[in-house]
């Protein structure tokens, strides 16, 4: 169950990044997509 959530939570962090690179907050977008890669359970987990 908490992978699912923590998966669900780095889709949203990552496609709001890709939202705001596209809306040219280039850092703001870098941040969010590194942070969804990190929380995510296929990456690095920062919750394990």
């Amino acid at each position: 169950m908490l992978t699912f959530l923590l998966w669900i939570l780095a889709v949203v962090l990552v496609v709001a990044g890709v939202v705001s690179l596209l809306r040219r907050r280039i850092l703001w977008g870098i941040v969010l997509i590194i942070v969804g890669l990190l929380v995510g359970p296929g990456g690095v987990s920062i919750f394990t």
